[in-house]
């Protein structure tokens, strides 16, 4: 490729990282999303409220894996104004965190399902959530760790 080219991807590292985050977030909120609708329907076909707050962390767990891309762009874009080309970094990154997200909210959906069911049971589910989102939070610090030896 020549050096045109290049500069015109030079921020494919920092964009792929948040949108690839972005997207696992609206995908596992649309999973978990659609599993809580389904737990307020019980509720009222019984008569009974369902557990609203519960069901809302349950949905907006997935969320934050788009703040991690955002804070990991953040942290790339200087070093891309530098001339380093980051897009191996930003895909990887941006996938593994994009994928957590997606599987946080594949396990808020179980945890929605469970709850419109039987109302017990939430710490168990947090705990769920709580490991799939240590993923996303090892590959945001890790990567800030790399970026930082990059930086020199």
């Amino acid at each position: 490729m020549d050096a045109n080219t290049l500069v015109q991807f030079k921020d494919l590292g920092p964009v792929a990282v948040l949108g690839l985050a972005a997207v696992g977030s609206a995908m596992g909120i649309g999973a978990a999303g659609m599993a809580a609708v389904g737990a307020w329907k019980k509720g009222f076909l019984r008569n009974k409220p369902a557990p609203m707050v519960q069901l809302l962390a349950c949905i907006g767990a997935p969320i934050s894996q788009t703040f991690y891309g955002m804070i990991l762009m953040g942290a790339m874009l200087p070093l891309v104004n530098k001339g380093v080309m980051l897009w191996s970094v930003g895909v990887f990154a941006g996938a593994a965190i994009g994928v957590s997200a997606y599987m946080q909210g594949k396990i808020g959906a179980a945890a929605a399902d469970a709850l419109g069911e039987s109302e017990k049971g939430f710490s168990n589910y947090l705990a769920a959530l709580g490991i799939v989102e240590s993923v996303a939070v090892f590959v945001m610090v890790f990567t800030l760790q790399l970026l930082g030896q990059l930086a020199g």
